[in-house]
């Protein structure tokens, strides 16, 4: 079960003296005992923004897949201990991990940032574009930045340089996570977020809370989108081979066809999610991807393979899809004489931003943004592995806007397009969300 989160102490006096700030008269405010700090979060993020987008340019110019950052991880953990911060590295393969120790005892707070880049060969005209190539799963390709990774890596490395200059004004710590995998790991190996928990990320660290984000082209420049509760769906893969008998085309009656019987199971499924699962509990949806079987036209083959992805923004409803697809593959392949084998790998588990939390935090998202530019935003169905650390303790994920307000964010390249494009005058915002977000719960929990 997911821990229940504690309620700040008293909120109506942070508020209040938040509120009582003017933008004229911010000042660095030391005074520790139910004082919030009163830190210029954006004239400091102002002073490393052109770091920021050089960082940014580099680690985009020279990408790396899921469980290869090394030259990604090495340039993160020279900062970080540039900045005196405890580092550890190759945790989880390439993975970073930077500790801020403040000068006053409080609460930890871990922010996250993802490393890996996509199988994906560049189409942009910036200058400073990918022309890595690999091979990926015996295919050769482009490596690059298509999600945006490699601003989320910049971000927290700036956010690092602003908190680590106020580490005598902190009560409390920050754990500083760069995750590897987050795109998931390559075929045979573990990765991610989960392997990090595995290997014990928090219980070496043990945070409070986790703060993460995502640049997104779905949304204008500096806009924030969050959303209380499941964000992001859960995402599972699943393979069904289904085994008949083979025969002559002209003979069905003389074996068992699969494909049929697989036919049957890919319509009968749709039924799962329309007529088997309460949803209005929370949305589902089970997709079909691959139906392979047969090889000529008057051969009915012996066996069809079908993949396909489930996604849900509940867990419980998760666990019903799984045992639902399996009892309904298997009998429909009985009753005509053939088999099943159903096989569902759980992948990424449903995003979940801890309400209370995020009620909490929202006065700090706007503070960045401003009021207008911080928009509740529907369901996704994509999914995060940020999902693991938030299913251990309270976490808040949110998007940022990246793309020119000038723009149709109908027709702009998506997140994972060849033609992914971001626009660097968002990250000073995403930078400053981490600062905000770390300082406002830090000053809280006095």
């Amino acid at each position: 079960m997911r821990p229940q989160f504690a309620l700040i102490k008293k909120p109506a006096l942070l508020l209040g003296l938040f509120s009582a700030i003017s933008a004229a008269s911010v000042s660095i405010n030391t005074a520790y005992a139910n004082e919030a700090h009163a830190v210029p979060v954006k004239s400091l993020v102002k002073q490393v923004e052109s770091k920021v987008i050089e960082w940014r340019r580099d680690i985009h110019q020279h990408p790396e897949l899921s469980n290869r950052e090394f030259r990604t991880a090495k340039k993160v953990a020279e900062h970080l201990t540039q900045l005196g911060l405890e580092v550890e590295t190759e945790i989880a393969h390439t993975g970073v991990v930077g500790l801020l120790k403040g000068k006053h005892p409080g609460p930890t707070v871990l922010l996250r940032a993802d490393m890996d880049a996509l199988p994906v060969t560049e189409q942009t005209d910036v200058p400073f574009k990918s022309t890595k190539t690999t091979t990926y799963r015996g295919v050769e390709s482009g490596v690059m930045h298509a999600c945006g990774h490699d601003t989320h890596v910049a971000m927290l490395m700036g956010a690092a340089s602003v908190l680590a200059d106020l580490k005598d004004q902190l009560a409390g710590n920050v754990v500083f996570v760069f995750q590897p995998a987050e795109e998931g790991a390559p075929v045979g190996e573990e990765g991610g977020a989960e392997l990090m928990l595995k290997e014990g990320l928090l219980k070496k660290y043990p945070a409070d809370v986790a703060f993460g984000l995502h640049i997104t082209s779905m949304l204008p420049t500096g806009i924030i989108g969050y959303r209380s509760g499941p964000l992001m769906a859960s995402a599972d893969r699943f393979e069904i081979n289904v085994k008949g008998v083979q025969s002559h085309g002209s003979r069905p009656w003389s074996g068992v066809d699969p494909i049929v019987v697989a036919s049957q199971i890919v319509t009968a499924s749709q039924t799962i999610i329309s007529r088997q699962i309460n949803i209005t509990k929370e949305p589902a949806v089970l997709s079909f991807g691959k139906i392979a079987g047969g090889v000529r036209s008057n051969i009915i083959p012996d066996n069809v393979e079908l993949v396909g992805t489930i996604r849900n923004f509940d867990m419980d409803n998760r666990q019903q899809i799984f045992k639902r697809l399996k009892h309904t593959a298997e009998h429909i392949a009985k009753a005509s004489g053939a088999t099943a084998q159903v096989d569902i790998f759980e992948n990424y588990p449903v995003t979940i931003n801890n309400p209370a939390l995020t009620a909490q935090m929202l006065p700090s998202l706007k503070r960045v943004a401003g009021n207008d530019n911080v928009k509740e935003i529907p369901k996704i169905t994509g999914a995060e592995d940020f999902s693991f650390i938030a299913n251990t303790i309270p976490g808040l994920y949110f998007f940022l806007g990246a793309t020119p307000h000038n723009q149709d964010l109908t027709t702009v390249p998506s997140n994972h397009s060849p033609f992914f494009y971001v626009d660097e005058s968002a990250l000073k915002v995403g930078t400053a969300s981490y600062i905000q977000l770390t300082l406002d719960y830090l000053s809280s929990a006095k």
